[in-house]
């Protein structure tokens, strides 16, 4: 019996994202190799967050193990609530502490590297090599079925890579149960989910950043497989789902694919795989999609249309296309084959807005773009940065929205064409990058938010997930959630929240119903005078006096909206 402690050190990707509250696929597929391979094996998950925390406990497991595989790899740094990602000296100094298991390094981190922020190079894969007995350049899963069953690192190809899904399929939903020891499962644990591997920008050579054309062609998975492991992932508890793990959704088994860079989206097999995905799990709670090419929708605008009204069709609301613009600079654009233009990007956003802005059940807009600009990139000058000023500006003028703007400095990764250039070029725009960030999470991140989340805005269902700074931090599941900073709450648990304030990219909210001594709150929502009489008359007694106000319009589904403090 085979005796194995995976510690997942959470990855993030262009196509990926594995920090919690996501489980990502690298811990579900391997877990479901190593159980494919010796169906009696005995498997511990831990988080690089569970290790800190218990770190002597954990060792007297790791010391009697067969095999301590360590999976990490951030190659596209943001910031995180839910954990803190393993960093390049814990990846080394971990299995130097332990004598007995073999000690294996997989995920992002041993193909391409790893850094905790953009505006530097990447901790080359070889810097690691010190501190494993194998460190996996191909698919994790794979190699590590190949080592259970051949039994000896020498005789292990650790650049295998699978040419197609047969035997991921099966590593999928038998790894599923690994989700039984994360600790989100039963709270707002979301699965990231893969359709698809590959860019079908290969064909060009990708973005000069990007891992994503690395991959080689694109291949797909099937409608069914998928399904079968979202109804796994679902009967162990799992309600949240992510069709996240792709370059862009709508070009799922879409016409022309490894043929054309840009290929037609084919409405009908996205509908295949949306009716599957609700058909094994009725009462998820949270569906969503990640990653969209907004040239797909800009070249094929009927198809994509389509598309995204059966996206909207099948998901939950609160939904986020992430748009890859990177720059709105046309010389940058072209010197890292970006495959974009500003003008297309727009017309990208306004078709979403069109379809997808109107407001859900939960409160949240159906489907709206996320824009991504990456800094640093080769022909990059101070005029790029009024380029992307510009650009942001039109969104503002035109009325659009967009759910949130990632700005990040470029992470150059071996591999890919920036590794040769590196980081200069971040390090000589620091003061222009500085100033770019400052006016969109002052100026541009604050208009937005009023503009989606007006004041008596209802979110329902967040997720009390911490305190930070003495404020109780909730979110909705789902991708890019809304942060709410509440006044009070308990973690771990689920409130409806409603806005009576906002911050550069977060809220300011309070647990619904709303009690007579919330008087700050009240003040905020309904003016001085109106709190007041609130307060000292109750609801009951103001509400024809406030029937006009927002509050019949936006809140009426709850009953009561104010309470006495007493009750």
């Amino acid at each position: 019996m085979t005796i194995a402690v995976l510690i997942d050190g959470y990855t993030d990707e262009p196509a990926g994202l594995g920090v919690p509250p996501y489980i990502d696929v690298y811990p579900r597929y391997v877990a479901g190799a190593i159980w494919h391979a010796d169906k009696n094996a005995k498997l511990y998950y831990f988080t690089i967050d569970a290790y800190r925390s218990n770190e002597t406990s954990i060792s007297s497991i790791i010391a009697k193990a067969d095999l301590l595989i360590v999976i990490g790899g951030v190659v596209v740094p943001g910031r995180y609530l839910g954990g803190k990602p393993i960093t390049p000296q814990e990846i080394i100094s971990i299995p130097k502490k332990y004598e007995n298991p073999l000690k294996v390094l997989c995920g992002p981190v041993a193909r391409f590297g790893t850094a905790l922020r953009g505006g530097e190079r990447a901790v080359h894969p070889k810097a690691l090599e010190e501190a494993y007995d194998l460190i996996i350049r191909g698919d994790p899963a794979h190699v590590i079925y190949e080592l259970l069953v051949e039994k000896s690192v020498e005789k292990v190809n650790p650049f295998k890579l699978p040419s197609d899904y047969r035997l991921t399929d099966i590593f999928a939903v038998k790894g599923a149960r690994v989700v039984l020891q994360h600790p989100n499962l039963g709270f707002n644990l979301t699965a990231e989910i893969e359709t698809f591997r590959g860019c079908p920008r290969w064909l060009s050579g990708g973005c000069s950043f990007c891992i994503e054309p690395r991959l080689g062609r694109v291949v797909w998975r099937e409608q069914e497989a998928i399904a079968s492991e979202i109804r796994a992932l679902y009967e162990l508890g799992v309600r949240a789902f992510r069709l996240g793990r792709q370059s862009d959704f709508l070009a799922y088994k879409a016409k022309g694919v490894n043929e054309v860079e840009y290929p037609e989206p084919a409405p009908e097999e996205l509908e295949k795989l949306l009716q599957a995905v609700r058909r094994v799990a009725p009462s998820l709670e949270t569906l969503h999609i990640d990653n969209v090419n907004p040239m797909t929708i800009a070249l094929h605008e009927e198809k994509a249309e389509r598309a995204i009204k059966i996206i909207i069709k099948y998901h939950t609301p609160g939904d986020v296309a992430a748009f890859g613009l990177e720059s709105a600079d046309p010389i940058v654009s072209r010197e890292n084959n970006l495959g974009n233009s500003a003008e297309d990007v727009l017309k990208a956003v306004e078709v979403v807005n069109r379809l997808g802005k109107r407001r859900g059940w939960n409160g949240l807009p159906e489907l709206l773009p996320g824009l991504n600009f990456v800094l640093g990139l080769k022909g990059e000058t101070k005029k790029t940065f009024e380029y992307n000023r510009e650009f942001l500006e039109e969104i503002l003028r035109r009325g659009l929205l967009v759910r949130r703007v990632n700005i990040r400095e470029v992470l150059p990764l071996p591999g890919t064409p920036m590794w040769n250039i590196g980081d200069k070029i971040a390090k000589r725009h620091k003061k222009f990058i500085l100033s770019f960030k400052r006016w969109v999470r002052e100026y541009f991140d604050v208009e937005m938010m009023q503009r989606l989340f007006p004041k008596g805005t209802v979110i329902r269902r967040c997720c009390i997930e911490a305190i930070v700074n003495g404020k109780f931090v909730a979110r909705p599941t789902g991708s890019y959630p809304v942060t709410v900073f509440l006044e009070e709450g308990k973690v771990g648990s689920r409130v409806d929240c409603v806005v009576y304030d906002h911050k550069a990219r977060s809220l300011l909210g309070a647990k619904m119903p709303l009690t007579t001594r919330n008087r700050r709150v009240l003040e905020k929502l309904f003016g001085r005078e109106l709190a007041e009489r609130i307060i000292s008359e109750g609801l009951e007694k103001t509400s024809d006096n406030v029937k006009f106000y927002f509050m019949r319009a936006t809140l009426a589904r709850w009953s009561p909206l104010v309470r006495s403090s007493d009750q």
